[in-house]
C-alpha cells in the first residue's frame, strides 16, 4: 500500500481524510493565485512601512516586500484598523507565493483568517484557514496545520456550529500534539474542543 510521505501512515491519512470531509461539507472551494497585483491604495501609502514595502514592491523583491507588509498589517490590527489589515495582509500572502516561500504563505493565509475572524466576518476567514491548511500540509509543517485547524474551528464557533469546531478541534489536538507544539496552543485546541461537566450531560466550550 502506498504511503503517503507527509503522515508517514497509509495513504491517504486520517486526519487529511477528516479534512477533506470537512471541507466538502463546509464547502470551501481553492482560492486563485493573482498574477498580479492592484496598485497599493493612497490611504496605505504614507509612513516608514509603507515607503520600505513601496520600494522593495518596485525592485521585485518579494521577501523584503512581504515582510514590510506583515508589519504593517500587524500594526493595523493593532489599532483594530482591519480594512488596512487585510490588505496589507493578503500582499503579503502574495509576495510570499511568488517567492515559493510556502510556509510563511500558510502562515500569511492564516492571519488573513484571523483578521477576519476577529472583524466579526468568520464566514470569509474560513477560506483562507483552508488555504493555509491545505499548504501547510503539502510541506508537512504539523505546526502550522494545527494553528490553522484551529483558528478555523473557532470561525465555525462564532459561526453556531459547535460540532464542526470541535471536530476540527480534535484536528488541531492530533497536529499540535505530533508537532511538539507548546502547550499554550494545545491548551487552546483542548479549550475549544471543549471538556464534559463531572454533572450533568451539558458540555462547556
Amino acid at each position: 500500500m502506498e504511503r503517503n510521505r507527509l503522515w508517514g501512515e497509509p495513504a491517504p491519512g486520517r486526519l487529511a481524510s477528516a479534512w477533506r470531509r470537512l471541507r466538502a461539507v463546509l464547502g470551501i472551494g481553492e482560492r486563485r493565485v493573482a498574477e498580479t497585483l492592484s496598485r497599493l491604495p493612497l490611504a496605505l501609502r504614507r509612513g516608514d512601512l509603507a515607503a520600505t514595502y513601496l520600494g522593495a514592491e518596485a525592485s521585485g523583491d518579494h521577501r523584503r516586500a512581504a515582510a514590510a507588509a506583515i508589519a504593517a498589517a500587524d500594526s493595523a490590527a493593532a489599532n483594530l484598523e482591519w480594512w488596512q489589515a487585510d490588505i496589507w495582509a493578503h500582499r503579503s500572502l502574495w509576495h510570499f507565493e511568488q517567492a515559493e516561500m510556502t510556509l510563511q504563505a500558510a502562515r500569511a493565509a492564516r492571519r488573513i483568517g484571523e483578521i477576519r475572524t476577529l472583524a466579526g466576518d468568520p464566514e470569509s476567514a474560513r477560506r483562507y484557514y483552508a488555504e493555509a491548511i491545505s499548504e501547510a500540509r503539502d510541506i508537512g509543517a504539523q505546526r502550522e496545520e494545527g494553528l490553522a485547524a484551529l483558528g478555523m474551528g473557532r470561525a465555525q464557533l462564532q459561526l453556531g456550529d459547535v460540532t464542526t469546531a470541535r471536530r476540527l478541534a480534535q484536528i488541531s489536538i492530533d497536529l499540535l500534539q505530533r508537532s511538539g507544539a507548546p502547550s499554550e496552543e494545545r491548551e487552546a485546541a483542548l479549550q475549544l474542543r471543549g471538556v464534559e461537566r463531572r454533572v450533568g450531560a451539558e458540555r462547556e466550550l
